[in-house]
């Protein structure tokens, strides 16, 4: 499975991976003994971090692999992943590369966990995906409640335990129609491939800026990774399908995805830690 999914990744992680080397001052392909190969992006970072990236990478592969089976029936591409747009990433690549001693843990990024597009004939965007991707170690019942619903808080009079009501439902639902990460992925695609993607980035441009532009059509995604509950049954699901959740309230299409996994933290692990190893 690790050798099947590498190239996907390599592909997802590849411009953020130039980009902070460039950043910090370390070959791309360093030798195992050159100055800062230790802190090769994205196998250096500790494994907090790895899960949220590969949360972040598979809701693109199930995207672009399951596109037909998705709401809509959208035909959908991921032309560049969001990674580089990480502050607290490329500040700890900067200290450890320098001192292998500054392991820490590393602060989420800010905004949509992941974009894609829908393109016409003419290569115009017609409608996006938005994605928010979560790994937890366990997907039990009470785990997914707390992840979407938010912590337990107990009342300081009546002592009654509620949901603090703001986990991902909560985001999902107060997010701006046009997320900040559209703008993120338009200058991102003026930088790789600004003739490839003229008519993408064009039409962005258009939805961000005009006032009186149609707004562009828009699916949510939600994707839900982790290993199965112990006394979980085979096609048991955690987020009902047959309705939309009551909790989801946003104008826009829903699509959830609950990527159920056996040892998903060592194929998380081994798959990180085999990234670009033929070419070092």
């Amino acid at each position: 499975m690790i050798d099947a999914m590498r190239p996907y990744f390599e592909s997802a992680h590849l411009d953020a991976r130039e980009y902070f080397h460039r950043q910090i001052g370390i070959d791309l392909h360093p030798d195992a003994d050159a100055p800062g190969a230790h802190a090769c992006y994205p196998s250096c970072l500790p494994s907090t971090a790895r899960r949220g990236l590969f949360g972040e990478v598979m809701a693109g592969m199930v995207t672009e692999a399951f596109q037909a089976k998705f709401v809509g029936g959208h035909q959908w591409c991921i032309p560049i992943f969001l990674f580089r747009q990480h502050a607290d990433v490329e500040a700890y690549l900067w200290d450890l590369a320098r001192n292998p001693d500054r392991v820490r843990q590393i602060f989420g990024r800010f905004g949509s966990d992941f974009l894609g597009l829908s393109l016409n004939e003419d290569g115009e965007v017609v409608r996006f995906i938005v994605g928010e991707a979560k790994w937890r170690q366990r997907l039990t019942e009470s785990a997914v409640d707390s992840l979407m619903l938010g912590p337990w808080e107990e009342d300081e009079e009546t002592g009654e335990r509620t949901r603090s009501g703001r986990g991902v439902w909560f985001e999902v639902n107060r997010d701006t129609p046009l997320p900040h990460g559209l703008r993120q992925l338009q200058r991102l695609l003026e930088l790789r491939d600004p003739e490839g993607h003229q008519a993408a980035i064009l039409s962005i441009d258009q939805a961000v800026l005009l006032e009186d532009a149609p707004p562009l059509p828009r699916t949510n995604l939600i994707l839900i990774a982790g290993n199965g509950a112990r006394d979980r049954k085979a096609l048991d699901v955690l987020i009902g399908w047959e309705e939309t959740p009551e909790e989801y309230t946003a104008p826009h299409d829903l699509q959830v995805v609950e990527l159920i996994l056996t040892d998903g933290e060592r194929l998380i692990d081994g798959l990180y830690s085999s990234l670009w190893q033929e070419a070092e």
